[in-house]
Order: structure tokens, then sequence, then C-alpha cells
């Protein structure tokens, strides 16, 4: 039990000692050494796609094909600077959410408890820590009892007891209890030379990243055999190893998503950053996936559809007690240290109705799981206990059978209803109830309304009684049953009465039906539902293990930021699904092209250098994609693999038959020369490949939504550029003006009759 009084008074530095203190041993923090960044830019050369290049690039040179070489060498650096430079974008937004996600320490400074980053904490500081929180710094206790897990640091796997005079280490988790220390070291110089970090596995791989990996795998496999085809075909017509090896090289690479992990890091880390700038930090960049498949949302009440803006509304003391005793042992039960608002709001009321106290000898904090606190104090030469808790809690404690009643008559307006009891330990007196309002947030029941309109299911989870759940869903249009704690197997709007404890089953139950589930929450005790749930929300007020098991971390109050990642999940889904779509395209009508093509006509339809240009010119337009302008889908996002194949080879059949179109139509119609048809199947393969991501880019039809500047700019650069290529002769054989601008022409044609029939086929990919 910690000796804290109610008192908001309390001894510690004053901001200038503590302004001294901080250019005397710096910053709460240790600076993590920064990599070199020429050896990551090296690194960037150092991969399968980079060696295949690599490879090629050596035989081209060893054949002394100079231009080839130099193309294969400037794609090598294109990609390279790319890839770093997207990477050190996307560095960049996990450091600001690192930033963002600093953890808070309850600090005494100018005689007053306040909340500051736990960066600006120096040795001297006094400092709150209670259930829940990471500790901040190396401290000395100065009261209190605490339950510490230091499994993080020392591998212990049993929490251990801390008692005044004990040390704790930064980093290490208060599993019970609260307590005040003075802070003994800080950063570099703590025991364990960390502070706890709160963004952890930034950077893995997402679902979705591995999916478009594993397709992209059979597309190379496809690739293999159809250079293993050309290789057997050279074979039996006598045609050179150092003819058919760069071509059969340079097939295996345009195969090859040179600009996917670009792209994925890019699209994401974007993303990240502009859920930063609106109050919604990102743990782990996989999250905004997960935004984008959530079905069910569980949501805490408390703070996030109501204001947690406390204030007692009405009092009910039982007979024989005066309302003054009934506040005043509600305040012996209730600490300002721990900044609750709860605590904080009967303490306001008892100071402004001037109630007396006596002197408090002891406090039990808070516990989720027991929904009570108590204060100790002596009376008649006796040890008294005050206890504050849910009525559902108290009333066995002092044998009270009559609360119920009274109970719901104060909750039936949406009221958190507290009991009161005092008397000597053991054998308490029911004192009565108070009522305390928490308005509804003004923006909850519009913001609910948008998640289920996007078909994400809200449901509300309180501890609550049924009668002030009942209330409060009413009032936010959250439908379906109210279900009380014995109840929850069922399927339930809302689920009143509910331990912490608890919402780790629900989401478990909701996930065993094969939904994707969201959680909010914001104590300890949340944590396991938080890391359980797909997209685990931890909102503004949550302790620092809710925040560090969470994979969204709020920054404002109520849902919107929910709402805010639900939508920006969904539009990197839709940019990453036009990616794929376009990806499987491409590879589908290139390999076929090159390959089939050259064992129907024995000849390169594209010689080897066109084809690196036409890598170029894809990959350019490729990474405008992450910054599209999309809608997000109204249902949740599910990859539906085998309509996504399935789609994709329709779409890239109907591309095949118009670039063997082209092709045809230059050598047997126009009779152009060979390397003339050779730049025509260029411009085709160019055309036709930014013609597909305006169309697999909108599930409707292409003019539905407009695309992204960037993705409009670099297309009509990219037709600019490869059209003036062909006109002039640069780098391939010149093509008339005319037949450029008709072929461009028929392309555009071409696109809007294909839109017709691709529709019905993508409509089942937002399903």
């Amino acid at each position: 039990m910690t000796e804290n009084t109610q008192e908001s008074t309390c001894t510690g530095l004053r901001s200038d000692e503590a302004k001294q203190l901080l250019a005397q041993y710096g910053r709460n923090e240790v600076v993590d050494k920064k990599p070199n960044t020429l050896l990551l830019l090296l690194h960037k050369f150092w991969a399968p796609v980079p060696w295949m290049l690599e490879a090629t690039l050596l035989l081209e040179a060893i054949l002394g094909k100079w231009p080839e070489t130099i193309i294969i060498g400037l794609l090598l650096l294109f990609n390279a600077l790319l890839g770093f430079s997207q990477e050190r974008k996307a560095q960049n937004a996990l450091d600001m959410l690192r930033e963002r996600l600093r953890i808070q320490a309850r600090v005494c400074r100018d005689g007053a408890w306040q909340v500051l980053p736990a960066a600006e904490l120096v040795p001297g500081d006094s400092i709150h820590v209670r259930l829940g929180d990471i500790v901040p710094a190396d401290l000395k206790l100065a009261d209190g009892n605490l339950l510490v897990d230091q499994s993080a640091l020392t591998g212990e796997s049993i929490p251990v007891d801390r008692n005044p005079g004990d040390s704790l280490y930064s980093g290490s988790i208060i599993r019970r209890g609260e307590a005040t220390g003075t802070v003994t070291a800080t950063g570099a110089h703590s025991y364990f030379g960390k502070t706890a970090e709160l963004v952890r596995n930034a950077g893995a791989k997402s679902h979705l990243e591995e999916l478009v990996l594993h397709i992209v795998r059979y597309l190379v496999a496809m690739d293999v055999f159809l250079v293993f085809a050309i290789f057997a075909y050279a074979m039996a017509q006598g045609i050179s190893l150092a003819t058919i090896l760069p071509f059969a090289l340079i097939l295996l690479v345009a195969s090859v998503p040179v600009a996917l992990p670009a792209t994925f890091t890019l699209a994401t880390a974007l993303a990240s950053l502009r859920l930063t700038q609106q109050g919604v930090l990102v743990t782990r960049l996989a999250a905004i996936e997960e935004a984008a498949a959530m079905q069910d949302l569980c949501s805490d009440k408390t703070g996030t559809l109501t204001q947690n803006l406390l204030s007692l509304e009405k009092t009910s003391p039982w007979p024989q007690v005066e309302e003054a005793e009934l506040l005043a042992m509600a305040a012996m039960a209730s600490d300002s240290s721990t900044q609750d608002p709860l605590d904080l709001a009967i303490l306001t009321a008892a100071t402004a109705a001037q109630v007396t106290r006596p002197a408090r000898t002891g406090f039990l904090p808070f516990d989720p799981s027991s929904k009570r606190s108590a204060g100790q104090f002596t009376q008649n030469q006796e040890s008294w206990e005050a206890i504050k808790g849910a009525p559902q809690i108290v009333a066995p404690l002092c044998r009270e059978k009559d609360w119920e009643k009274a109970t719901q008559e104060l909750a039936c307006n949406g009221a958190r209803v507290l009991a009161i009891a005092a008397g000597p330990v053991g054998t308490p007196r029911f004192l009565g109830l108070v009522a305390l309002a928490d308005p509804v947030r003004p923006d909850a029941a519009k913001v609910i309304q948008q998640l289920q309109n996007f078909g994400v299911h809200v449901r509300m989870i309180t501890g609550d009684s049924v009668a002030t759940a009942t209330y409060v869903a009413q009032t936010l249009g959250i439908g379906g049953s109210v279900c009380a704690r014995d109840a929850q197997s069922e399927d339930c709007g809302v689920y009143a009465g509910v331990f912490p404890e608890d919402k780790f089953h629900l989401v478990q139950a909701l996930q065993k039906k094969g939904k994707i589930v969201g959680m909010t929450g914001d104590g300890v005790n949340d944590a396991p539902a938080l890391k359980q749930a797909e997209m685990g929300v931890a909102v503004e007020s949550a302790t620092d293990v809710a925040k560090a098991a969470a994979s969204i971390v709020l920054t404002t109050p109520g849902l919107e930021g929910v709402l805010t990642a639900v939508m920006s999940g969904r539009r990197v889904y839709q940019r990453m699904l036009t990616y794929t779509l376009n990806k499987i395209v491409k590879v589908f009508q290139v390999a076929l092209f090159l390959s089939l093509g050259f064992l129907l006509f024995d000849r390169f339809v594209v010689t080897p250098l066109l084809v690196l240009l036409l890598l170029f010119a894809n990959d350019f337009v490729t990474m405008s994609l992450a910054e599209d302008n999309v809608r997000p889908s109204m249902q949740p996002d599910r990859w539906n693999v085998k309509t996504l194949i399935w789609s994709s080879l329709a779409v890239a059949g109907a591309w095949l038959l118009y670039i063997f179109a082209v092709y045809l139509s230059g050598r047997f119609l126009l009779h152009l020369p060979e390397g003339a048809v050779q730049s025509l199947d260029f411009l085709g393969l160019v055309y036709s490949g930014l013609a597909n991501v305006f169309l697999v880019r909108e599930r409707g039809h292409l003019w539905a939504a407009s695309p992204g500047k960037f993705l409009a700019i670099a297309s009509l650069v990219d037709i600019v550029i490869v059209s003036l290529l062909a006109i002039f002769g640069w780098l391939l054989a010149p093509v008339p003006a005319e037949l450029v601008g008709a072929l461009l022409l028929a392309t555009m044609i071409y696109t809007l009759l294909l839109d017709q029939i691709k529709v019905p086929l993508l409509r089942h990919l937002t399903r």
C-alpha cells in the first residue's frame, strides 16, 4: 500500500533545477548508432535481382554490346537509388513514430504532479508509477509496494516484489500496485542502458507482400520453363549461346518484380506518415493492411465512445448516512497521483463540498481484476478501511442486498455508478452510491454509423452495468442485444459488466467464427486482447503496456482515428491490388510474347536492349501507384487469390492478342523493316503497359476516379519520351510519327473496349 495523500501537492524538483540537470546528464534516451549510408546503398547491389542484372551486364560487356551494357548499368543504379531512397523515407516515418510514441511519466515538478515525456526525466526527479506502466528510468522507491515484471531485462519469467528502498530498473513493467520513487539514473547511465520503445517489428513483411511474392514465384517458374524451351529450340536450330543467353537472362529479369519491395515500403510508409498527421500512430506497418480487412470492432466505452470528462452527478446515501460522510469516504479511497478521471472527479467534488477527511495511513490502488480501491485510516484507535468500487463487488463485502434497484435508477441515464463502503478492516458498512456522468462524445454516433456503412460491425464492451450500457448503446445507434458477463458466448452488439480479462476471450470467440477483429483498449489487462486482435488499437489514455501490445495508437480521443486507419488501409490495399494485377498481366503478356514470338517466328520480336528500356518505363510508372488517388472499398478487403489469378489471366490474354496484332500488322500488313517492327512492338508494350495500369486501378469503369497527380504526370512523361525515342530513332530503329500516333490512338480505343469486359471480372475482387 502506498502512503500518498489525496492532496495534489508533492515534493520534487523545480523546473530550473531540472533544466540544469538535463544539461548535465543529457536526455533520458539512448541514441541508436546510425548505419553507414554508403554501405546501405551498396547493399542494394547485393541481392538476387541485382545479381541477375549484374551477370547480364558482365556478359554484354564481354560480348562488346556497349549500349546494352550501359542501359543495364543505368537500370541497376536506378533501382538501387530508388530502393535506397524509399527505405530512407520509410525509416524516417518510423523514426517519427518512435518520437511520437515516447513513454510519458508522472513527475512532481514545481510542487505539482504533471505528465511529461520520459526523455525529460533527470536524476533526482520524483515520479509515480502504477499498474500498466513501463518504468521510464532507474528508481529508488520511496513508498509503495509493487509486483514488477523484469523478464525483458533479466530473463526472469516470474514477477518480483519491490518495496520501499528497493531499486527499480527502466524497462520493467508494473504488474500490480503503485508507488513513488526518486530517479537515480537515466538514459545510457541507467542499469540496462536503454529506455523502452513502443514501436516494434515496424518493418515486418506483411501478409499482402508475402502473397504477392508467392504469386510472383509462380510467374518466375513459368518464365524458367519458357527459357528452357528457348534454349532447346536454339540448340536445335544451331543458334549460338552468345546470342541466346543475354535474351534468356533479360527475359527472366523482366518477370522479376524489381520495384516490389520499394513499392510496398513506400505505400505503407506514406500511409503511416499521413496517419501520424491525423492522430493515428502505427507501431508496425503491416497494421495498415490489417485495418483494411477488419470486419468487427470491439470498442471500449469510457474515453472512446464517451468524453472521459467525469463529474459527480448525484449521490445516493444509504439510510442514516450523511452525504458529507459518503463523499469523505469516497475521497479516502481515491488518490490524485494516479491521475485517474474517476478519482479526480470524486476529489474535486469532495473539495468543493469542503468535507472533512481523516488522515490516511495507506492506500490500495484500483485493480481491474478486483474492481475496487481502498484507503486506510485510523478511527477510535482502530484500523478502518474506505472502499470504492463496482456495486456488484462492494455490496457482497458488506452483505448488502438492496443495492440493485438504486443502482439501476442512477444508471438508466448512462451514469457510471460506484458503491462506497467504510468500517473496520474486514467488516465494512455500505454507505451508498455515487453517480458520475461521462457524456457521450458528440462525434461518436456519426463515426459508428460511418464504420457500419463501410461494413465494420461495431460492438461496445464496457465494465458498466447493463442499464448504463443499454442507454449509451441506444444513444450511439449500436444495434444488437445487450449481454451481461454470463452471456458473453452469444453474438451480441453490447457486452456489459465485462472484466478486462474477458476481452481476450471475446476476441478469440469472434476469430473462431472467421472474423478479422479490431479491439480498442487502454489498460494493462487489455494488452492480451489488443495483441490477439488483428488490429489492436490503444486509445489516447492507454497505459504504456497497452500501447506496446497494440498495432495502432490513437493520440486523439474517440473512434475517428479508427475510421481514418480503416480508410487509409483500404486505399493502400487498392493501390497494392492494382500493382499485383498489373504485374501478373504484364509478366504474362511480355514473357509469352517474347518467348512465343521467338518460337513461332524464329526471331527476336523485341531486342534485349528494348526489353531493358521497357523495364525502365514500367518501373517509373509502377512506383507512382504508391500515391495513386483511389477510392476505398465499401466492404472489408479480403484477397481472393483464385479470382485474382483468373481475372489477371483474362486481361493478360486480351493484351497478348493486342501485342501480337501489333507485330503482325507491322511485319505483314505494313511490311516494315525488322528493326522498325521491333520498335513498334516496344511501343506497343509500353503503351499497353500504361493503359493496363489505368485499366486495373479502378474496379469499376476506368473513368470512375481520376488518377493521382504523380501517376498522371509519370504516364505522360513516359509516353512523350518513348514516342520521341521511336520518332527520332534514338536507341531503336525509327518509326514514322503518324504510325506512332495511330498506335497510341488504337491502344486507347482497345483499352476502352477491354474496360467493358474488365468490370464484371474485377468486381469480385472487392467482395
